[in-house]
């Protein structure tokens, strides 16, 4: 068959949107594949060739399965203009039915065969479409004497690309040009893709037509019931802080308020709510209120570590304010939340502290008068130090910024205290000679390599309901000898207890005889064991500091940025004091680098695998690939892992989707909104909110960053329990479902030539092994500017996607603890069922 008079012959064009024939130069060897319910439903095949489409109808349609022939009847050539033809050819035409444009692409012949081999009979050829690739074979069959059908079989060879049993043509319901089903081509009279107006159902019939075909569903939401079921976490043994003489400097700590209360693990699922001491002792009674209050908040499954607080008459924390509140005697509770240990049963123990806590003020409300989010600072720890010691609190918490949570004391963990307060095992009080007073001092002592060491006298701090309160334990504990050595001359009028009770003293020093010296009674701590009570020596920072380890910035004067003078000193300082906010997107994440060692305007290049050179902080996760070969891909922990990749060149950090624990189970979504040379930032900025609000349809949250490139990134968090497959599956259709909607702003194919005075929605950073720049990742770019987290309600003041640079660190610093971004990027929800 050759020419296209049949073509032209058999149809009225004043009838049909079919294009006219007309012969055209060779192409580039396309090949299309059209669903065509016409008086039975088939799939044409077409290759370009000879300036026509060579043509078969094959009845059942294309399979990847090597083991399946399927029949395809030769029909007359098509003009090549044909391959973009989608719509619904009227009835009683010719063909007369709804088309789709099902697959699309290139072919060629394999090496040593020619499309000359048509002629023969036997034509043996290669496959790059979106939905069939690799090598296919069309056999011509011989016909019987007198028969004008001529029959061929197209199978797939068996490669790479082969399917087995899939039934691709049973999972593939949308068009490749327009995303739409073929209900929806039928339903579009007018022949236009536009769907504007009936945007929310075009959605809808795409997505849920096409995952009733996909092989990997995603998991059903959960609703809120459903996550509270079950009981609250059990206690787990808390982490403690080292305390230090002077407050940690720079950005790899963070620093709180050190909250004059009890300590407080707090399992919850739900209205079901467990309190327990940092012992472990059950004292959900006794804080009533913050279990009914937590219980009204229905949280998921979670274990929450804080501090529970009184406020005194100024609304400060108070101590003694707390002693009377747990004795019903006035006051209230709060509770101040610090950390999350684990969320809908998983551990978060391994992350970084402000990723933990990222995720716990996502998870608590913003404002609510009993239970509250303890914020914290960057850097600038002597300023809350200073802050909180004029405030007359007791002091600040520093916690380094990347370190996991251990349930221990640690150093990653430190506190600096305004005055001098430890705790102290009672083992006795002396007599008083006044009428007024109960007794006249209480006999303290420390352990020490396993036994108890005489530590003073306590005379003052109490008052009469104290003493009371102390003399009636005193009776029941009382016993004949001390329980340390004590001595001789602060004998005198002692008695003696057994070493059960615990006292919070506050002191100036210990004298050289290592006994209390101005000490003040403070209060009972019978949230704490006396078997625990050490004495507490104040730790240099200096050896925690040494003990880090410490990466070398080798030629830091070399000029990485030359637009912006900006060094390599520079670039490495930038990735030390931002490390705190990047951190909780950036570790235990395979990351690929964006290696420029002489600076980004000379060579540059890509890596994601290391054989050892980046040093012992940075390290390797065994990733199976494609090929089945299995490689050691790259992560890091902490800082100093950050700074060994800057030292070796890194100006770029761009990272998978999932973490190392488990790199198949995807933690979010990006759709990397690309737009054309020619179009206006404004125009990117309204197209983000418009895929918030189709997001928000369907139960999402999400979260815009400036790329500090061109574009936008639009952020959707979530819980790692959906495989790259389902994810990439729902993504593709996503984008589909919006360059369906309004295709004159939107495109899903990433084309160039398809993009022209469009915004290309980037869905395939959403798929096993693909990365996408980190939040706060300074980019290799004119300036040295910066991916930066912004809110919804900031977005419309930024004119560009690199507003910010490696210069506004602190501005950025200042940002993250803002209320625009409290929360960024984090949300408990599950990839939606549709």
């Amino acid at each position: 068959m050759a020419g296209l008079d049949d073509y032209n012959r058999k149809r009225d064009f004043k009838k049909t949107r079919e294009p006219a024939g007309r012969l055209e130069k060779r192409g580039q060897h396309r090949f299309i594949v059209q669903k065509h319910d016409a008086t039975r439903l088939h799939y044409d095949f077409r290759l370009e060739m000879d300036g026509v489409l060579k043509s078969w109808a094959v009845t059942r349609g294309p399979s990847p399965n090597p083991e399946d022939k399927r029949l395809a009847v030769r029909t007359e050539d098509h003009p090549v203009s044909y391959a973009s033809f989608e719509g619904t050819i009227p009835e009683g035409e010719y063909g007369g039915g709804t088309v789709m444009l099902w697959d699309q692409g290139t072919w060629a012949p394999i090496a040593g065969k020619s499309e000359k081999d048509l002629e023969k009979g036997h034509l043996h050829f290669t496959l790059d479409g979106e939905r069939m690739k690799g090598e296919w074979l069309l056999v011509r069959i011989k016909g019987r004497p007198g028969e004008k059908r001529e029959n061929w079989l197209l199978r797939k060879i068996d490669d790479d690309a082969a399917g087995g049993s899939d039934d691709l043509v049973a999972r593939e319901l949308t068009s490749v040009k327009t995303g739409r089903t073929m209900a929806e081509i039928a339903a579009d009279k007018k022949g236009e893709a536009s769907l504007k107006g009936k945007r929310g159902k075009a959605f809808d019939a795409i997505m849920a037509e096409t995952e009733k075909h996909v092989r990997t569903r995603a998991k059903p939401r959960v609703s809120r019931a459903a996550k509270a079921a079950g009981n609250p976490p059990a206690f787990r043994k808390p982490q403690l802080a080292t305390l230090v003489d002077h407050v940690p400097a720079g950005n790899g700590w963070i620093h709180e308020i050190k909250f004059d209360g009890y300590r407080a693990l707090i399992g919850v699922a739900g209205d079901k709510v467990k309190i327990h001491t940092r012992s472990g002792l059950d004292w959900t009674e006794k804080f009533a209120p913050i279990a009914e209050a937590i219980a009204a908040l229905e949280l998921p499954p979670c274990l929450i570590d804080g501090e529970i607080v009184s406020p005194d008459d100024k609304g400060n924390p108070s101590f003694s304010a707390l002693q009377r509140a747990i004795k019903g005697e006035g006051g209230g509770f709060e509770l101040f939340a610090f950390d999350l240990l684990s969320l809908n049963g998983e551990d978060l123990t391994k992350l970084g502290n402000v990723e933990r806590k990222a995720k716990l003020a996502a998870l608590l409300p913003d404002s609510d008068p009993v239970i509250h989010y303890a914020d914290h600072v960057v850097g600038a720890g002597e300023k809350l130090f200073e802050a909180m010691c004029k405030a007359g609190q007791e002091g600040i918490i520093a916690k380094k910024a990347d370190a996991p949570y251990r349930g221990d004391r640690t150093t990653s963990w430190v506190k600096v205290k305004c005055t001098r307060r430890q705790e102290f095992v009672i083992i006795g009080w002396s007599s008083s000679d006044k009428s007024s007073r109960r007794f006249r001092a209480l006999l303290l002592a420390q352990h020490k390599d396993g036994r108890l060491i005489y530590a003073g006298k306590v005379g003052t701090g109490f008052n009469q309901d104290s003493m009371e309160m102390l003399r009636e334990k005193f009776a029941a504990l009382a016993q004949e000898s001390a329980a340390a050595d004590v001595p001789r001359s602060e004998r005198r009028g002692a008695h003696w207890i057994r070493p059960e009770l615990v006292a919070e003293i506050a002191f100036a020093e210990f004298t050289h005889d290592d006994v209390l010296r101005h000490a003040s009674f403070l209060g009972l701590r019978s949230d704490k064991k006396a078997a625990e009570v050490k004495r507490e020596e104040p730790t240099p920072v200096k050896e925690i500091e040494q003990a880090e380890p410490v990466v070398t910035i080798s030629n830091r004067d070399r000029v990485i940025f030359p637009e912006a003078k900006a060094t390599k000193g520079d670039l490495a300082d930038y990735y030390q004091a931002i490390g705190p906010l990047i951190l909780p997107w950036l570790a235990r994440r395979p990351v690929s680098l964006v290696r420029c060692p002489q600076g980004r305007g000379k060579q540059c290049f890509f890596q994601k695998h290391d054989s050892g050179s980046f040093g012992d902080t940075v390290h390797h996760v065994p990733v199976r690939e494609k090929d089945g070969d299995v490689e050691d891909y790259l992560y890091v922990e902490d800082i100093a892992g950050i700074l060994s990749c800057v030292q070796m060149g890194t100006i770029e950090f761009h990272v998978w989707g999932s973490r190392v624990e488990d790199i198949e189970k995807a933690e979010r979504l990006i759709f990397d909104l690309d737009p054309d040379v020619g179009l206006d930032f404004d125009d990117v900025k309204r197209a983000a909110k418009d895929i918030r609000t189709m997001l928000a349809d369907i139960g999402l949250v999400s979260f815009p960053m400036l790329s500090g490139g061109k574009g936008i990134h639009v952020i959707v968090p979530l819980t790692p329990e959906a495989e790259w497959p389902q994810v990439k599956d729902f993504c593709h259709r996503f984008a589909e479902a919006l360059a369906q909607a309004e295709p004159d702003r939107f495109v899903a194919n990433m084309a160039k030539a398809k993009r022209v005075g469009r915004i290309f929605v980037d869905y395939l950073r959403n798929q096993r092994g693909a990365t996408a720049v980190v939040p706060y990742g300074v980019r290799a770019r004119e300036n040295a500017p910066v991916a930066a987290p912004v809110s919804w309600d900031e977005l419309d003041g930024f004119d560009k996607a690199s507003a910010f640079t490696i210069r506004d660190v602190k501005k950025l610093l200042a940002r993250a603890s803002s209320k625009a971004l409290k929360g960024w990027g984090v949300a408990e929800q599950r990839l939606p069922d549709v």
